[in-house]
This record gives structure tokens, sequence and C-alpha cells, in this order.
């Protein structure tokens, strides 16, 4: 299929406006739906250091961590899957409430547990909070967005979700001194405060001017859009189409999940292949093996101190965290093809860079060379910044602003369902794989992943830069 449509030119007001290109309303409001998913990534990248001091306090087997550590991805699916129709019923701002809630619940549970059931218990109301925010958070921001400044606050959804993951890093590091029954409990307890704040803060921010006007409320959701849109023009075409979207003739008679799975148009099925693709292989060429596991794969080439490893887990979580920076700047002046096709690309170099490391030191076992450590963390910063140039933050923007108004919600659940099966089924399975297949066939396995990855974004994905949201249908019925 091809895909080489070129963008539409941006919405612009016929007023001859000057465009408010740095609108901080919405600015602001997008960051703090955003900051939601900090909690995300601390809770679950948290357990990359926990894990070293559970294993020791509670006895916990291989098997047992390894499932303690990728469980939530899979508990996560009943609120993803429920999180379209909560969106949709309590609002987008009341969702995200409801999700610091469940996170603020989940911490404090986790600093509490005492047994391996206890934990579980505890990851999965800390999943409930986490999947709420997945799916919400980027909708929200979709929705408030001017079409010029999109790609920009849309991509703010991973800095805090890595700005989540680094503060863990930090946090493993910073507590790992205290004695073990009581370090990795004020790993998890940290994080309990800031999902109140939050909670609060987000309580300030405007509904979505799409959810308003999906309930009649045409004046609340102008003027939202007079706050959020680059002039007034601009507002008034927003609206106008935000009610030709609602008012559109559709197929309603088995509801949203019929239309988008027992009878979708083949619009629909376009759009659902690239948003189940994508997200798929944001999460199948093993990102989270290295967020999660990074320490065992610092161990695996020599390693030996927890204080180095968790060193050099910091380093990486702060060069994951620049490199989204260049996704927030480019994505609205590049696009989202070239940033897609240079990650995937550079991610299938770097992963097979990775395994090559690892094979030189399993060929040089029991002593590994110390430039194999360095080769090793060298190629684990380049594969997590070519992640966030580009497959990182932009999966996020590009889904939830290709879905339909009225399949939104649904459709973004959907995606992310899928998205977090597949972090599962890696998180789930790499101590296991490794043991059997070998680290280095393992990153050899994500590499090839990335590969296809790059081939998929350059056959489907069409460019979606400074287009509308109402106006992604007439893209992708071409």
């Amino acid at each position: 299929m091809a895909t080489g449509e070129a963008a539409a030119a941006p919405l612009l007001s016929s007023s001859g406006e000057k465009p408010r290109r740095r609108n901080m309303y919405a600015f602001g409001c997008a960051t703090l739906a955003s900051m939601t998913t900090v909690l995300m990534g601390y809770n679950l990248a948290v357990m990359s250091g926990a894990q070293l001091f559970i294993r020791e306090d509670l006895g916990l087997s291989d098997a047992e961590i390894e499932v303690l550590t990728g469980s939530m991805n899979v508990f996560m699916l009943a609120s993803i899957l429920a999180a379209g129709w909560t969106a949709d019923v309590l609002g987008r701002r009341g969702t995200i409430v409801l999700a610091n809630a469940f996170l603020v619940a989940g911490a404090l549970a986790m600093s509490l547990g005492g047994s391996y059931a206890a934990l579980m218990a505890a990851r999965f109301v800390t999943s409930i909070g986490v999947g709420f925010a997945r799916v919400v958070a980027p909708v929200y921001n979709a929705e408030i967005s001017p079409a010029s400044t999109r790609g920009v606050l849309t991509s703010l959804l991973d800095m805090f979700v890595n700005v989540g993951i680094l503060l863990s890093y930090v946090s493993n590091y910073a507590f790992a001194g205290l004695p073990v029954h009581l370090g990795w409990r004020v790993m998890f307890g940290v994080g309990a405060a800031p999902p109140v704040l939050l909670a609060a803060g987000v309580l300030a921010m405007p509904e979505s001017p799409r959810w308003l006007a999906m309930r009649g409320r045409h004046a609340d959701a102008r003027a939202v859009l007079v706050r959020t849109s680059d002039s007034a023009a601009e507002a008034e075409l927003r609206l106008e189409e935000i009610k030709r979207a609602v008012a559109a003739p559709h197929d309603g008679s088995g509801g949203v999940w019929r239309e988008l799975i027992i009878r979708p148009t083949a619009m629909v099925r376009r759009i659902l292949a690239c948003v189940i693709g994508l997200q798929f292989f944001q999460q199948a060429s093993g990102i989270d093996a290295i967020v999660l596991y990074s320490p065992l794969v610092f161990k695996k080439v020599g390693m030996a101190s927890n204080a180095a490893v968790l060193g050099a887990t910091i380093a990486v979580g702060v060069v994951k965290t620049c490199f989204i920076l260049v996704a927030t700047l480019f994505s609205d002046r590049l696009g989202r093809r070239p940033l897609l096709l240079a990650s995937t690309g550079g991610m299938a170099v770097t992963l097979t860079s990775l395994a090559l490391t690892l094979c030189c030191v399993a060929s040089s076992s029991p002593s590994p060379p110390t430039a194999s450590a360095a080769a090793c963390v060298a190629s684990v910063m380049a594969f997590v910044a070519a992640f966030s140039v580009g497959l990182g933050p932009t999966t996020a923007t590009y889904t939830s602003e290709i879905m339909p108004l009225r399949l939104r919600a649904q459709g973004a659940s959907l995606g992310i369902a899928v998205n977090r099966l597949a972090c599962g089924a890696v998180t789930m399975t790499f101590i296991s794989l490794a043991d059997g297949i070998t680290m280095a066939g393992c990153f050899f396995l994500y590499a090839g992943v990335a590969a296809v990855a790059c081939v998929f974004v350059y056959v489907w994905l069409p460019e979606t830069r400074g287009r509308s949201l109402e106006d992604m249908d007439a893209l992708f019925s071409k």
C-alpha cells in the first residue's frame, strides 16, 4: 500500500491572523495530563533495581521475579479495555484523576507488601491506574492540541514516561544502601505522594473540547478551543469540523466495538492495521527488556557491584530522556514518518551491535574484558537513543491522532492492549528466553523485529503532520 502521500497544509485561519505557535494554555493542559505518566514510568521501571533486593529479602525465584516484573503489562489489560468507555462516560479529565487514585493506592500497597501474593495484588492495583493513564492521556493531548503543535504536545507523554523511568533509576541508586528489607519498600513508597498533587492539578484543567461536543456542550467546547487554538478563526473552524464529525452518519447499531472489530469499513481496517502494527512493534522490538533487565545485561558483561550496575542504568535513563527532545522538537517540522523510519532502522543496527557484544563476552567467558562492559553500555545507550527519537514518543502521537472521533477512545484502548500484550510477552519471557537461546540470541531476535518494523512504517504509514484530526478520514480513505 503506497504511503508517500504528502501531508496536507496545516490548518490555517482565513482571517490572516498570525498563528500563536507557542500556545501556552494548550501546553499547560497537555503537560498536566502527561505528568500522570511520570508515575506510570516510575512504577513500571522501579522493578529493574528493586528486584535485586526483593529477591534477597523475600527469597523469590527467578520465575517469580520474572512474573512479578512483567505481570503489570497483563494486569492492565482490563483497565486499558475499559478506559475508552470510562473516558467517554466520565470524560478524559475525570478518568485521569481516577488513574492517579489507583496509582497512589498501588504504590502504598507495594511498599507495605510482605509476601509474593501481596506484591502481585499491589501490582494489579497499580496496573489499573497505569492502564487508564496510558490510554486517556494521549487521547486528551491529541484532542486539546492545535494541528500546528500536536506533535510536540503529544510527545510530552513519552517524555514524562521517561522522566518517571529515570527517577526510578535514581531512586534505585539512592536507596540501594538502605537495609535490604527497607530499601525496596522506600523505592516504591516515594511514588505515593506525587499523584495526589497531580490529581488536584488535573481538576483545574479543562475537559477535552471533542468530548464536550460529543455531549452537546458546544458553548463549553468553543470556550476551550478559543484558548487552545492558534487563532480565534481556527477555533471556530475546529468546532465546525468537530460538530460534523459528531453528526456524521455511521452504522451505530452494534456500538463502537462492532464498528471497530466485527464490521469495520475499509478505512477503519486500514487505520486499525496502522494502530495495532505500530503499537505491537514498539514493544516487540525489546525496549522493556532493556528498561527492566538492563541490570542483568550489565552483570552479564562483568559489572559486579550493584552500585556500578545501577549507576549505568541511570546513565541509560538520562540518554533515553534527553533524546525524546529530538522527537519533541522535530515531530511537527520533519513529520512522523521520517522520525519513525530513522528510529526503527537505528534500533535494528544498535540491537545487532549489542547482540554481537554479548557474543564476544560469551566467547571470552569466564573473564570478559573490561572493554566489553563499555561496549555493552554504549550499545544500550545508542539503542534507547534510537528508540526515543521516533518509535517511543511518536507511536502515541500517531495512533491517537488517526482514529476517527467516535472510535478514538476505544480504538486507542485496543491498540494499547496489543502494546501491553507484546510488552508482557517480552518482559515475562526475557530471563527464560535468555536461558534458552542466550542473551545475545534475544537481542538478535529483537533486532529482526525492529527491521520488520522499519519496513512496516515505510509501506503502511502515511504522513499526518499538519492535518486536523477530522481530516484523517480523508487521508486513510485514499
